[in-house]
């Protein structure tokens, strides 16, 4: 494991597996969001974007999460690993409602500088929680076909942390 892209929902706990991984095995670790994600919410330009995943995706050894597909084809080109955290919406919401809380209530600053907000979260249509509730369907397709359709790079495949758990310690 050289290469890990990590995938899954929002919340489901990417980022910090990434850099436990990161930590364990010695690798550079990228968030995604703080790639796309600029000062006030702004998003990087798609050409951009894909610029700094190639960039980023050049080197030797890295673990890379996150959901974007506008830079799938790229990261997936360079992987030797990909995990994917596959949870129920119960799970996923268990573990993202406490984080956006403490989120919010902490005051604590995401990428570049943004920060969630309890209107943006809980009272907005563009809320993280309503977006995890659109899309988990079509994202665990998206992902099943991905982590079976290919034999050049190994697929893990969690879907309780209690899988993942105990995956993590034989690493």
């Amino acid at each position: 494991m050289q290469r890990i892209y990590i995938v899954g929902s929002s919340g489901a706990g990417k980022s910090t597996l990434a850099g436990q991984l990161a930590e364990t095995l010695g690798l550079e670790h990228t968030e995604l969001d703080a790639v796309h994600w600029q000062a006030d919410w702004t998003e990087l330009d798609k050409d951009v974007f894909r610029q700094r995943v190639s960039e980023l995706v050049a080197g030797e050894r890295w673990v890379i999460d996150g959901n974007y597909r506008a830079v799938q084809d790229i990261i997936l080109t360079r992987i030797d690993t990909l995990i994917w955290l596959d949870y129920s919406l119960a799970r996923l919401y268990r573990q993202l409602v406490p984080r956006t809380l403490k989120r919010i209530f902490g005051s604590e600053s995401l990428w570049n500088g943004n920060r969630e907000t309890f209107r943006s979260q809980f009272l907005s249509r563009n809320s993280l929680l309503l977006y995890v509730y659109k899309v988990h369907k079509d994202q665990r397709e998206h992902y099943r076909q991905l982590s079976t359709q290919t034999n050049s790079f190994a697929a893990l495949h969690f879907r309780t942390p209690q899988e993942l758990k105990k995956w993590l310690e034989s690493v």
